[in-house]
């Protein structure tokens, strides 16, 4: 368009925002960063727990020695599983027996 002899010019100007980041801002993204890692970790914990040990398991989640836990076995005071020559031990009882004994 022109007037006098002069062309007119537009120019579309745009806002930018701009964020200033601080130390603070990064501690907290850290923090929460961290948080979140260890929900997740906790999770993943929880969800990979195995449901069956065998008995050198066991005798360390119990912390008793090898002839105490088959006495266990043999009393019936904890159930167990033997496939092929092996022995497992449901993690539910032992867990169970652990909340039994709680003094």
């Amino acid at each position: 368009m022109l007037m006098g002899g002069f062309s007119l010019i537009y120019i579309k100007t745009t806002t930018m925002e701009v964020n200033i980041i601080t130390k603070e801002d990064l501690d907290q993204l850290k923090f929460d960063l961290i948080e979140e890692l260890s929900v997740l970790l906790d999770n993943r914990r929880s969800h990979s727990q195995k449901r069956y040990v065998k008995s050198r398991e066991a005798k360390k989640i119990l912390q008793v020695s090898s002839g105490t836990l088959q006495n266990m076995r043999l009393n019936g005071d904890l159930p167990f599983t033997k496939i092929g020559g092996v022995i497992y031990y449901d993690t539910q009882d032992i867990q169970e027996m652990m909340e039994a004994n709680k003094q």
